[in-house]
């Protein structure tokens, strides 16, 4: 009985000692995960942390986290069995703050973007009124609401939202329990477009242009300064970069646990080369956040022009973008607005830059921004996914898009005029029919 007892606890020991040497490597992540989350979900989108634990921590290894939610200090901590605690921060005006390993929170930037959200006494997408009531003949309405409330109301998509927008009028919109029009939806990679639009506008005032070189000084000394803004744009630098979320690598590192995450791929070393290796990067989003900090003298320049020379210029007041612990907006992954203000950002490439008369962005920007990158077979193009070589097959080959994980999109098909807004938790798989049965109800 006794060796029985001596070969079980063996066992145990040994299942203990793989168990802590396979994950704990990994707890720092799950708790910076974790916290992260959930002190954004709460503190700006209003969420209970019941919810967010259910549905959108609902990812691998995120159950080992315990989070706690303090409401004073509007922060919340979260552990895994008591290790790796890591604790987030709410800020007004600059959304949580994942504090760094052996950081204060009392060190990070507190300078806030100045914005004006004053809104115009016009009807929608333009102003704060309700669209004018305009009926299609040629959108068959009865149709296209039924295909919408069954997308909601199929509980395997996890839908929140699906909002249809043509000829810059909504004609369908519905949401799930405990979403409505003024939900702020977390847009995670759609940030990405959002980045490249910041870019565009740069462009359009002549302070940057596609193929300029020499973009960085940690650069000049090696082959890294021939490197073009436009290869940045297309994910087509040639640099590493590991982007697996299952475990620990480039990406996770950046997010979890990087002071900066202007840096992580700056300092990556060439791979492949430049317009010859596609390769998807969060990195590279953040190392543009870093360039357009660049263009600035101040912080606060840097802070404010996001928001007074896009975001809030084409009425996208709802919108936060979330910094790290050195200020920098967070170019990758945290983007957060309504499903109508997310809209408005894809109806500004839909009519080609231009804003209720405006140009806000160069129509050979948006040019740029969808036509295919070398050796992405079609599917990428400037900060924005593609269809040119038909990945949704049954749907329109101009269709460009601001895609997220967990699948939040903004499809913009400018051959039908149209815009589809989605958000929810997978359902990747019916994208391509949603697509064509929403396009087949436009005559």
């Amino acid at each position: 009985m006794k060796k029985i007892l001596k070969y079980f606890a063996l066992i145990v020991l040994i299942g203990l000692i793989y168990f802590f040497y396979a994950l704990y490597p990994k707890f720092d992540i799950v708790s910076g995960f974790s916290s992260k989350s959930i002190a954004s979900h709460h503190f700006i989108a209003k969420r209970s942390q019941q919810l967010t634990e259910e549905k959108d921590n609902d990812v691998s290894s995120m159950e080992l986290a315990t989070n706690v939610v303090d409401e004073s200090s509007k922060s919340v901590t979260s552990s895994v069995y008591g290790f790796k605690k890591r604790k987030a921060i709410y800020r007004e005006g600059l959304g949580v703050l994942l504090i760094p390993e052996n950081k204060k929170d009392n060190n990070a930037s507190s300078l806030i973007p100045r914005r004006n959200k004053t809104s115009k006494n016009l009807p929608y997408p333009y102003g704060s009124l309700s669209q004018k009531d305009t009926v299609f003949t040629n959108v068959k309405y009865k149709n296209l609401q039924t295909i919408v409330a069954n997308a909601i109301n199929t509980d395997s998509t996890n839908t929140r939202v699906l909002l249809v927008i043509y000829k810059n009028q909504i004609i369908a919109e519905k949401y799930n329990t405990g979403f409505d029009k003024n939900s702020l939806l977390l847009g995670w990679s759609m940030a990405k477009s959002i980045t490249s639009g910041v870019l565009g506008v740069l462009e359009k005032q002549g302070k940057v242009n596609l193929e300029q070189k020499h973009l960085f000084t940690e650069w000049e000394n090696d082959t890294r300064k021939e490197i073009t803004l436009k290869n940045l744009l297309n994910m087509n630098s040639g640099l590493e970069w590991e982007e697996d979320y299952t475990k620990i690598c480039d990406v996770t590192e950046m997010l979890f646990l990087d002071t900066d995450m202007s840096q992580k791929q700056k300092n990556k070393p060439f791979v492949g080369k430049p317009n010859e290796t596609w390769n998807y990067s969060s990195g590279t989003s953040n190392l543009l956040s870093g360039f357009i900090k660049d263009q600035f003298t101040s912080q606060q320049d840097y802070l404010d022009f996001w928001y007074t020379e896009l975001i809030d210029k084409i009425g996208m007041h709802s919108m936060l973008i979330e910094t790290d612990f050195s200020g920098n907006y967070v170019g990758s992954s945290y983007a957060w607005a309504t499903a109508r203000d997310w809209a408005k950002f894809g109806l500004l490439y839909l009519q080609n830059g231009n804003w209720n008369g405006q140009q806000i962005i160069n129509k050979s920007w948006v040019d740029f921004t969808r036509k295919p990158t070398n050796t992405s077979n079609g599917k990428y193009g400037g900060h924005f996914w593609l269809n040119a070589e038909g990945y949704f097959p049954d749907a329109p080959r101009d269709m460009f898009s601001c895609n997220g994980y967990q699948g939040q999109r903004v499809f913009i098909i400018p051959s039908k005029d149209l815009i589809v807004v989605r958000f929810g938790l997978g359902g990747h798989s019916t994208f391509n029919k949603l697509l064509k049965d929403i396009v087949a109800t436009i005559n």
